[in-house]
């Protein structure tokens, strides 16, 4: 399967990638859905995660998040983060479409990153929408408080997007306009049970381009794909990356 996929790989025109939380877990980010330890078993996420409970209650938000966002803060790029940046620097890989929110892909080196679900960098006042980098808050998430603006007072909501929010137009168009080119889909890491990103590796199916999954859990499109592997993915990517890369010196 290995040599499978290294070939496919190294003859696409047009090979990109969707990522998903499970490329980060090796990083100590936790993902959402795996059995007995992902997020969404420990708390509703319509309940803390949604646009709607942001507003009633930001402060429930925040004690709920500041785990998750000094995970984030002090987490750094792992081997799968490292070999798509090397594969986009070799011209191998043309985007990276995420949906992360944890700006590891650029902190890898990767420099088309399409964040379909926003980022923890900054974050927008809901009064005056004014935009400020998260950095400048930490010492007051540190102590349990809410990040205010310090133009008006403002709550800040960090520009993650939050359920019962519209993707960012444009990435989202982007991320469209790589998957009708594309020839080839890596899946890293992703459950594909979040539209619209869910749909991309069919999407590139019924293009005829060809589907390669690295994940730990099964995913719709197994049945379909023309490689899944199914181990670490931290080290089974950087073997498929490093074997094309290696094959076009």
């Amino acid at each position: 399967m290995l040599e499978r996929a290294v070939e496919l790989l190294c003859r696409s025109r047009h090979p990109i990638a969707l990522t998903g939380a499970g490329i980060s877990t090796p990083s100590g980010i936790p993902d959402f859905r795996t059995p007995g330890k992902g997020l969404w078993e420990k708390a509703d996420p319509m309940r803390v995660a949604s646009i709607q409970a942001f507003r009633r209650d930001p402060a429930a938000f925040y004690r709920w998040m500041r785990d998750a966002f000094f995970r984030v803060h002090g987490a750094q790029p792992n081997a799968a983060h490292l070999a798509l940046a090397r594969l986009e620097a070799a011209g191998r890989l043309r985007a990276v479409i995420t949906q992360n929110i944890d700006d590891l892909h650029r902190r890898a080196g990767s420099l088309e990153v399409l964040e379909l679900h926003g980022h923890l960098r900054t974050g927008t006042c809901m009064d005056c929408f004014s935009g400020w980098p998260a950095d400048q808050f930490l010492a007051v998430m540190e102590q349990g408080g809410v990040p205010r603006c310090p133009a008006c007072g403002g709550v800040v909501k960090p520009d993650a997007i939050l359920f019962g929010e519209q993707l960012p137009a444009a990435v989202l168009n982007a991320a469209l306009e790589h998957a009708y080119q594309a020839d080839l889909i890596l899946v890293v890491g992703s459950s594909l049970m979040v539209m619209p990103a869910a749909n991309l590796p069919a999407l590139v199916h019924a293009n005829g381009g060809v589907v390669v999954i690295f994940n730990e859990q099964p995913t719709y499109a197994d049945e379909f794909a023309a490689a899944v592997f199914r181990g670490d993915l931290a080290e089974t990517l950087p073997l498929v990356a490093d074997a094309c890369l290696e094959g076009e010196r």
